[in-house]
This record gives structure tokens, sequence and C-alpha cells, in this order.
């Protein structure tokens, strides 16, 4: 099943961290990363009193149910040392899960697609990269973007190919 997830951090060295856990996740048997956005540099957003954050998504193709994906990518965030403190607030990494395949589905654990991705610029705008005609909640993602607030978002490296050096 074709998944795409959401990555970002902006505590130690973000970037790092997500190239980690993009390489960790394409080196099990059962996870194929086959499409990485562009790396992004965004404000904080909900809580805007902390340091920028590094973004970007990323398409997976994968043979694990939802609820496992989001067991591994819990768990990836724990070995990285990821802490959750508050909402919103610093972070080493993040790996949401936004689509998994056309599923919908709201569970106490996992709510798909992402209840709140079509409202995030720091989402749509990595999102696009790969994934600008796929639908969510009727509408594609480069339409949700065309709506969404991107002020301040940069890019801060063109190549899709970022993770796998960094």
């Amino acid at each position: 099943m074709r998944t795409t997830l959401g990555l970002g951090g902006n505590l130690d060295n973000p970037v790092r961290a997500m190239a980690l856990a993009l390489r960790a996740l394409d080196a099990r048997d059962d996870c194929q990363v086959v499409s990485v956005s562009r790396l992004y540099r965004t404000p904080p957003w909900g809580k805007t009193d902390q340091s920028f954050f590094y973004n970007s998504c990323a398409a997976v193709e994968t043979t694990l149910a939802p609820e496992e994906l989001l067991d591994v990518c819990l768990d990836i965030e724990r070995e990285m040392k990821r802490v959750r403190i508050e909402r919103w607030g610093p972070r080493t990494i993040d790996i949401d899960i936004l689509t998994y395949g056309a599923l919908e589905q709201t569970e106490p654990l996992l709510t798909i697609p992402h209840p709140r991705m079509t409202e995030r610029g720091f989402v749509l705008m990595p999102l696009a990269d790969f994934a600008g005609n796929f639908t969510v909640k009727g509408r594609a993602i480069k339409d949700w973007l065309r709506d969404a607030d991107i002020e301040g978002i940069e890019i801060a490296d063109e190549s899709r190919d970022w993770w796998l050096s960094a």
C-alpha cells in the first residue's frame, strides 16, 4: 500500500534525524521509500516561541497495516530520543502518517487522513513536490496548498535526495 508520511523537527540536528528515519524505514523488508520531497525550513506552528522547523514528506510502499506502520514510526521516534512534553512543542523528530492509500478511518490512536494535514502549509508544500494531484477529502493536494498559509516557509534543500547523504 502506498502511504505518505510527514516528517519534521527542530531540536539537535532535525535534518539528520529525518534522513536517518527515512533510511531506517527504507532498510526494512516491509517498507520502501519511493519518493521524498525537497527539504523545507518552516516557522513554528501552534506554539510559536521556539526555533524554526525542518519539514519534508515521503511516499512509502508498505505491507504493514496502518497501526503497525504507526508502531514502527513511534519506535523510530523513541530511538531518536523523541520526548513528548507539550503539544506542538520542540522535538528532535516527528513522523506523522498523512495518508494510507484511499483509506479513511477515525480511530483513537490513528486518524487517516491526518486530521489537520489540509490546514498546514508545512505539510502541503513538501507533499505537493510528489503528490500534488493526490486527492484528500475531495480535493487535490495542490488545491489545498493554494488556500494554505505558507508565509515564511522556504526551501532548505532543492535536492530530493537530501535524505541519502544527511
